[in-house]
Order: structure tokens, then C-alpha cells, then sequence
């Protein structure tokens, strides 16, 4: 009797190893059927950005190579989740379905439902533990509540057990046999009129392999001078991990394990902890985007409601942008963004404070450009850190923080190597005035604030 199949439905966590999904599956013994499902219809989940299917693509077709070399085929669908499933499950005539926790509301309730409906049709259907270090709901405040600020989150967290080993990946994956697939090409996630990719095709090579080859390099070259270098744009001394992160490529487990067990010098120890600490702040606002869904639309200080943003003027918002805003740290950030997909963090924070409080724009419409720009936009970093900058969110800067780019410039970039590299017009008349007095507009966003703290108890 040919022995049914278990199909192992992937998402953000494209990947072959620490996947205990396609682990459970394995150990379960029935053939495996490994599909990818690109859901841009159901109803609250949120569309990726030109730059997140560019790195979805190649990240899929990497995987499929990584699963055809252990005998087995990655399947591709298209469509909402609900009706898409249930067609692959009766097709194949799967009797479980596995995949590995999404913490955003729509898709938790999406799959809750999916889970329920298979259940009642006496289809096996687990979820499993795989992307975060600790789930949202086991690090609470003492009395049962979401940690709204992260140090005490942190602390917490590392009073808890060590996460736990990764998952080796499979030698050899039964992949039976295969259901028709979508031709990825066909799914169009790459840009063609015009081509604007070149940057991203030279920063990076998505998957599994580059992602550990990245990992490796980091720890090699970076790890030890981490702490001391991180906020200087110009020098290599981050991870750049975050696109992996994103979508799987690594999971945070296999992260902690392999920096602690390569961290032997005791600078290395040192700034070891300091890195994964950042691995934390995403647990963290993993954290804050499952207790507020809305974290994308909604601020999470509700005082802020009443913020009096200013309507975006057209050139300014379009000079922020492109990065012609005359502010040289802004717009170097801005060209690294289109060219790359990433900013170094620092100046992400630079760029954001710029929009919000010397242009007076709402941090949606910046969390909406870096949506669509960045090849790491996730669904709780992103919100969650504009808010950061806003003033907005949870453990948020004060409001009255406003970072000065000029400042931080001569902090951070004091050869000026960053903004040199990503403005080779600077100091030459091609390179325009500044589009706003910081100055001044400092001091309008200030008053600004006065109306939160007056009428939203801010």
C-alpha cells in the first residue's frame, strides 16, 4: 500500500536546515511533498515590496536546488491560502499537513482556520516553534502582560532555558511524487521595464548557502570589533544578517549556536553577546506586532493620534526619497537603500528622524517606502522600529530625540568615506542646497509635540 503523503507548507523559513517542519516530517516517514505558496490574496496579509520579491525569487530558486540535491522538488503555488491548501491536500492525497508559526494576526488566524479545517477532514495538521528564540506568549512581565519595553524583555529572556539545539538537515528528503508546479519565472517577482535589480544582483546571493557563508564571514572578519564599529557606516563591522533573518535563510537558532560555539577570543565572547542582543530586538518586536497587529497603521501610543503631521509635499518627499535632500548623511542612506536593499542601521535612524520630525511626515508614509525598498522589510522590525524613531511605539525614543545628520556625520562618518561612496557629486555644484533648515525645522517639530503632550497626554 503506497504510503500517503505529508506535505510541508513553507512561508518565511526557506530553508532546509534547523526546519522542524520538514524535520517532523522526516522523522514521520512518509513520503514529503515541500511547497512554497505565494499568497498576495488573502485578505489582511500584507503584499511584499519590489524588493522583497526580487530576493523571494532567487531565495526559492536556491531552494529548490537545495532540495533536489537530497531527492526531493519544491512545489509552487499561487493564490489565497485557504482555497490553494485544501486543492494540494486532496491532489496528493496528504493525510498531515506541517508547517512552522507566523506571528502577524491575519495569518495566525488563517491558519488557525487551516489547521481546524484540516483537522475536521481528519487531516493531520501541526504547526511547530522555528523562527523566533522565544515565542511571543513565553515572555511575559510577571503578571501575565507583554513587555513593553525591552531591557526587562531581554533580561527575561536569558532567564529562561538556552533555546534549544538546532535541527540538522536532512541528508536525504523522499519527495514520492511531485504535484504539478508553477513555473517561478511565470510569477513575475522580478523587475523587467525598467530593470533597477543591478544593485541588489551585486550586494547579494540569496539562500541557504550564502546566508551561512555570510554568517561565517561575519564571525571571521566583524565579530570582534563589533560593539566598537557597528554604529560607523563606512566600515563592514555589521552582520548584514537581517535579510536572512527575514526570510529564513538562517533561523535565530542556528545563529545563537553558531556564534556562541565560534566565539573563542574574549573580545569575541564579548561582542558576541552585544550582536545577539539585536538578535533579541527582534524577538522583541515580534513580540509587540503579536499583541498589536496593527502595528504597520496604528501607532501603539494612541497620545500620538493626534500628532499634527504635515500634508507631504510632493518635492520634498520625492528629494527624501531619491536622496537629493542636500543633507549628505540622509541622501548617502537613501542611495545605499535603492542601490542595495539594506541601510546600515545607524542611518536608518538618521533617515527616518529626518522624514518625521525635520519634514514633519508621517512615519507611515517612510515605513511604506522601506516596505517596498528593502530586501529585509519584515513585518514587525519595520513598523515597529519607524515607531521607535517616531516616538510612537514601545520603549520608544522620546519624541524630542531628534537626531541631527550633521552631528552624526562628525560622529559616525567623520572621514566622510560613507557619504563620499554614495555621493560622488558632493561638495561639487551638481549637489543641491538642503531642501529644509534643520534648525528651525527642529524647533517646529518640537512645537508640534506640544499638541500630543497637550491633548493626547503624551
Amino acid at each position: 500500500m503506497t504510503e500517503t503523503p505529508t506535505l510541508v507548507w513553507l512561508r518565511d523559513d526557506l530553508r532546509v536546515g534547523d526546519n522542524p517542519a520538514l524535520h517532523a516530517a522526516v522523522e514521520r516517514g512518509h513520503p514529503i511533498v515541500v511547497f512554497y505558496l505565494h499568497d498576495d490574496e488573502s485578505e489582511g496579509l500584507r503584499a511584499i515590496g519590489g524588493a522583497s520579491a526580487w530576493w523571494l525569487h532567487h531565495s526559492l530558486a536556491a531552494l529548490a536546488d537545495e532540495l533536489e540535491s537530497r531527492g526531493s522538488t519544491l512545489v509552487l503555488r499561487r493564490g489565497a491560502a485557504e482555497k490553494e491548501l485544501p486543492r494540494l491536500v486532496k491532489e496528493t492525497g496528504a493525510s498531515a499537513v506541517y508547517w512552522n508559526r507566523r506571528y502577524g494576526g491575519a495569518s495566525r488566524e488563517i491558519d488557525a482556520r487551516i489547521k481546524a479545517s484540516l483537522r475536521d477532514d481528519e487531516v493531520e495538521a501541526h504547526s511547530f516553534h522555528a523562527n523566533l528564540l522565544h515565542e511571543p506568549w513565553t515572555v511575559q512581565t510577571g503578571d501575565g502582560r507583554p513587555f513593553r519595553v525591552f531591557t526587562p524583555f531581554w533580561k527575561a529572556s536569558l532567564a529562561k532555558d538556552d533555546p534549544r539545539e538546532p535541527y540538522p538537515a536532512p541528508k536525504k528528503i523522499d519527495g514520492g511524487t511531485a504535484p504539478a508546479s508553477d513555473s517561478l519565472d511565470d510569477w513575475g517577482l522580478l523587475p523587467t521595464a525598467p530593470d533597477w535589480a543591478g544593485g541588489l544582483r551585486e550586494t547579494w546571493t540569496p539562500g541557504e548557502e550564502g546566508a551561512w557563508k555570510q554568517l561565517d564571514a561575519f564571525i571571521d572578519d566583524s565579530l570582534e570589533d563589533y560593539e566598537s564599529h557597528r554604529d560607523e557606516p563606512a566600515v563592514d563591522a555589521t552582520s548584514r544578517l537581517s535579510p536572512r533573518l527575514r526570510w529564513g535563510e538562517l533561523s535565530p537558532f542556528q545563529i545563537w549556536h553558531h556564534v556562541r560555539a565560534r566565539a573563542t577570543t574574549a573580545a569575541q565572547k564579548k561582542n558576541a553577546s552585544a550582536f545577539l542582543r539585536e538578535v533579541g530586538w527582534r524577538d522583541f518586536n515580534y513580540n509587540i506586532l503579536f499583541h498589536f497587529p496593527d502595528l504597520a497603521s496604528k501607532n501603539f501610543r494612541p497620545s500620538f493620534d493626534v500628532f499634527p503631521w504635515e500634508k507631504p509635499k510632493k518635492r520634498e518627499l520625492e528629494a527624501w526619497q531619491e536622496g537629493r535632500t542636500g543633507i549628505p548623511l540622509v541622501d548617502a542612506g537613501m542611495r545605499e537603500l535603492w542601490h542595495t536593499g539594506v541601510m546600515h542601521n545607524r542611518i536608518r535612524m538618521v533617515t527616518a528622524s529626518f522624514l518625521i520630525k525635520n519634514l514633519l511626515i508621517d512615519w507611515r508614509v517612510g515605513e511604506e517606502w522601506f516596505w517596498d525598498c528593502l530586501v529585509d522589510a519584515d513585518e514587525a522590525n519595520n513598523p515597529a522600529n519607524w515607531q521607535w524613531v517616531a516616538g510612537s511605539g514601545a520603549d520608544a525614543a522620546p519624541y524630542f530625540r531628534i537626531f541631527n545628520p550633521v552631528l552624526q556625520a562628525d560622529k559616525f562618518d567623520k572621514s566622510r568615506r560613507y557619504q563620499s561612496k554614495w555621493i560622488p557629486e558632493l561638495g561639487t555644484d551638481d549637489y543641491p542646497e538642503p531642501i529644509v533648515d534643520l534648525k528651525k525645522s527642529r524647533q517646529e517639530a518640537l512645537d508640534a509635540y506640544e499638541v500630543v503632550k497637550r491633548e493626547g497626554n503624551g
